[in-house]
């Protein structure tokens, strides 16, 4: 079994190749629900989202996000009455909240909502909220407190970051099978997500951090940061928040209590060869995922490490 932690358009693009390359029963997700957010009187689980539309094969590839080929008459419709109209909702990706909401109103949890919905759209990997307790992310900016949506959708994430907090966390619990998901793994892979606003959340729950530490599985994890940059979006201004340098160093004190191995840039090669020494093992490859074939190598990457015995890759040093 894989286990996986994930959240955004990075986590996305990884669970992307492993699907490509695992029997789906071999797959577990761990999502971030820390971005959930209420839009329209729906329930909106965009990370959730994201991973079942992905394993799902329907993910909007363009967009990272969303249904392939999705319309939005209800959007602009809205816009029309009036309503708020800055959160991107597809007229399909609308169906999905529609369930999600009226399933929970019907005393289903958040675990639930999800198992049922990936099953109705023929998913077979287990997809796990991090928790059936609501946390949220929230991002403290000159202008006040923030959604997670609000500073990184209505405000593009252009407001300086003070500080971040998960309100909730401290009180909610792991969902059900997300501990023993992560105990009882062969491997924990950790995605390319933002750490900050996609991992952190799961590591805040309660219990998460400590299985991460217990499990006998490697965990691996794959960077977002290269050199003093991100990937893609906020996470430099967003680690910076933390006390983190956005760099892999930055990255491997944050994950340094239970992480095995860092899948690093080539270019941050040097660097992290002057890091081997704290305990974390680094790999160097090419860990940008512009097409499909770089999401499977990056994929084949991160089992290779987590499970040297069973690689048929080869991954350079």
């Amino acid at each position: 079994m894989i286990t996986v932690l994930t959240g955004g358009t990075g986590g996305a693009k990884f669970v992307d190749g492993l699907r490509r390359i695992l029997p789906p029963e071999e797959l577990t997700i761990i999502v971030n629900t820390g971005d959930d957010h209420d839009w329209w009187g729906l329930y909106v689980s965009p990370d959730i989202d994201s991973i079942t539309y992905v394993l799902a094969g329907i993910l909007s590839p363009e967009r990272g996000w969303g249904v392939r080929g999705d319309t939005f008459h209800c959007l602009q419709g809205m816009k029309e009455f009036g309503e708020p109209s800055w959160f991107s909702v597809g007229d399909r990706d609308l169906a999905t909240h529609l369930l999600r909401t009226i399933l929970l109103s019907r005393g289903r949890t958040l675990s639930e909502t999800a198992r049922i919905i990936a099953e109705k759209l023929g998913v077979r990997s287990r997809v796990l909220p991090m928790s059936d307790q609501r946390v949220q992310t929230r991002i403290q900016t000159p202008v006040g407190e923030l959604s997670f949506e609000e500073y990184f959708v209505k405000r593009r994430y252009q407001d300086p970051v003070k500080s971040v907090r998960f309100a909730g966390a401290s009180e909610s619990k792991p969902a059900p099978g997300a501990l023993e998901a992560i105990t009882k793994a062969d491997a924990v892979l950790i995605a390319p997500s933002n750490p900050i606003t996609s991992i952190g959340p799961i590591l805040a729950v309660p219990g998460i951090r400590d299985a991460l530490r217990e499990t006998a599985a490697k965990v691996v994890a794959v960077s977002p940061i290269i050199g003093n940059a991100a990937v893609s979006g906020p996470a430099a201004s967003l680690m910076a928040s933390q006390n983190l340098s956005a760099t892999i160093a930055g990255l491997a004190d944050y994950y340094a209590d239970f992480l095995d191995m860092l899948i690093v840039h080539d270019s941050d090669a040097e660097t992290a060869h002057a890091l081997s020494s704290n305990g974390v093992e680094f790999v160097s490859t090419d860990i940008l995922m512009r097409t499909t074939e770089d999401k499977v190598r990056i994929a084949n990457s991160a089992l290779a490490c987590a499970l040297p015995e069973n690689a048929d890759v080869q991954v350079a040093s």
